[in-house]
Formats: structure tokens, sequence, C-alpha cells
């Protein structure tokens, strides 16, 4: 009988360790919920976090991304051509006029995700043209990836033989994001459980109970949607204040990253922040019309006598800003850890 007994103890001490140990590696797991309007760059940070903390992109991976970016490329032209339309913009060259028609009967007859020299050639011809660069400048009043002057500007060495696509070419490609990806990673001594959320808005309610308790939710919303036609700052605003109050996410941490402050930089000089804020009369500099910005984020926070939101400035392209931005959070998570346990 004894040696049953001590049978059980053995056992029960070693199903008390194995539940220590978890709950330990639980209290040690972050979960992230990346959230934004369309194209705010959730999926460029996603890319960041495998760059950053992982293994990075091997040349397999690199390669995978090839036909990606050449669609992107070509996308991005075909969307300045029927622009030029629009606008009424003539072309600089009236042979560019033949080219532009020539390449939408390319863009149906090739196989997705080539590049062949024709169709290069073509591409390189038009973005030339004096009149597809008037058009390329008046991008806010139509949609347009922010990576086609990009790729664009850089395609001669885009169809050399043999390219690879470097990290940035990766992290400036883009595919729509539908259903959720989770991404994991260590920093910290904490266990990362980063989810980023794509489909449509009208899916939203379906999914949004399963985050609940969720550690922290990092919210992107880009800079530079002040000045576009479809206006993705007044959808971003929006979008915020449903998961900021939501009595889901009461308790959670929000972070809030105000994206594309580069592409900002540049737009502010030339188009007025009061055409998206016509209340706005302040300076219209980098400064001034950010903190604005961040401002109409951080007032929508009904809870804000007893929920802080933080918020950073950046640049989701740029490896080490979104490293020194991401060691902040990491910092803001473990304290308020600490808070929940009575520690700080």
């Amino acid at each position: 009988m004894g040696a049953g007994a001590s049978t059980e103890e053995k056992r029960s001490r070693e199903l008390e360790k194995k539940l220590k140990e978890d709950a330990d590696k639980d209290a040690r797991t972050v979960k992230l919920l990346l959230l934004g309007a369309g194209e705010s760059g959730k999926s460029t940070i996603v890319k960041q976090m495998k760059i950053i903390h992982k293994d990075g992109y091997s040349l397999e991976e690199c390669l995978e991304f090839t036909t990606i970016i050449y669609s992107n490329t070509l996308q991005s032209i075909m969307a300045i051509v029927k622009a030029m339309n629009t606008l009424n913009i003539n072309y600089g060259h009236a042979d560019q006029q033949d080219d532009a028609r020539k390449l939408m009967h390319l863009a149906d007859t090739i196989e997705e995700g080539t590049m062949p020299k024709e169709l290069s050639d073509i591409i390189l011809r038009l973005w030339k043209d004096s009149g597809i660069q008037a058009c390329f400048d008046r991008a806010s009043e139509y949609q347009l990836n922010d990576s086609a002057g990009y790729y664009l500007n850089d395609l001669e060495r885009l169809i050399q033989p043999g390219y690879v696509p470097t990290e940035q070419d990766v992290l400036r490609s883009r595919v729509k994001t539908t259903g959720i990806i989770e991404t994991q990673f260590g920093l910290k001594d904490l266990n990362f459980r980063m989810f980023d959320v794509g489909g449509q808005r009208s899916e939203r309610k379906k999914w949004i109970h399963c985050f609940e308790g969720v550690t922290c939710i990092i919210f992107i919303a880009a800079l530079s949607a002040y000045d576009m036609v479809l206006n993705r700052m007044h959808e971003s605003l929006h979008l915020f204040n449903s998961i900021c109050n939501h009595r889901y996410f009461a308790t959670t941490s929000i972070v809030l990253f105000l994206n594309k402050k580069d592409v900002f930089l540049e737009k502010i000089k030339k188009a007025h922040l009061s055409m998206c804020f016509p209340e706005y009369d302040g300076p219209n500099t980098y400064e001034d019309a950010g903190n604005y910005i961040k401002v109409q984020f951080l007032d929508l926070n009904m809870r804000r006598d007893v929920k802080e939101i933080y918020s950073h400035m950046t640049c989701a392209t740029d490896t080490e800003n979104v490293k020194f931005v991401f060691d902040a959070v990491t910092d803001i998570i473990i304290k308020e850890n600490l808070k929940d346990c009575g520690l700080f």
C-alpha cells in the first residue's frame, strides 16, 4: 500500500509541476491583436516581426515574392493609366497613348506575376512620360499603392536576370490579407502571439469576441490617408472608436501606431490638413498636423481617466524604427503586467 501511495504522490507532484510550468508559460505569453483600416500597414508590421525577431526571409522565401512584386508594379502603372482618362491628363508624347493601349492588352494576355521584356519596356517608357508623372503626383485623387513609385523608379533593377527581391522589396509588396494570420516570436523573456485580422468590415462582429482577453491591441492608422478621395482617415477614426470603447476591450492596453510618417512628411508640404479636418487652422507642419491627428484619435477614448492609450509615429517599412517602437511597446506590456500583479 505504501508503494501505491508514493506512486500517487509522485504523479501528483509531476502534475503540480506541469501545471506550474503551464501557468508560467501562460503568464509569459503575450497575445497581440493588430487592427486598422485597409492599407494602414498591418501586414508590413507582421513582416518586420519576422525580420527582427525571427530568422528573416530566406533566399527561397524572397524569391517567392517576385511574382507579387511584378503584379504590384503592373497594377500600379495600370491604375495610373486609367486615372489619366479620369483626370483628363494628356500624355507628354503621343506615342505613349499607343503604349497605354498595348499595356492594357498585354496585361490581359500574360501570365500573372510575370514581366516579359515587351511589357517591362512599355512600362519603362510610360513611367518616363511627363503626363504619367503629372498623374502620379495626383495619386490622392484615385487609389494607388504606396509602393508604386518605389517599384516603378527601380524597375530596371527588378527585371535584371537572376533578380532576388531584397528585404525592402518584400516589405513594400502588397497582398490583401484574408482571414486571421498568426505570427509567434520571443522577446525579453516573453512569448508573443501576434494576430493580424484581415477580411471585410462586415465580418468584424463575427470574430471580435474571439479576442476578448488579449494582452494588447496595436491599432495602426495611416497618417498619409488624410488627403485621399477614399477617406480612410475618417474610416480609421470610426474603427478606432468602436475598438477602443468596446466592452470586450475595457481593460485591454491599446497602442496607437500613426504609420506612414515618411509619406505624411512629403504630403503635408503640398496638401493642407484642412482638406480632411476643415476645422483645423493650425500650422501645416509635420509636427503640428501630426499632433492634431493624434489628438483626434486619443480624444475618442471614453475611459481616459482609467485607461491610457500609448501612441507612436511609425514608418512600417523602416526596420530600425519598428524595432525601436516595438521595444517600447514591450516595455509598456511588461509594466502593465506588473501593475496587474500588484508589483508596480
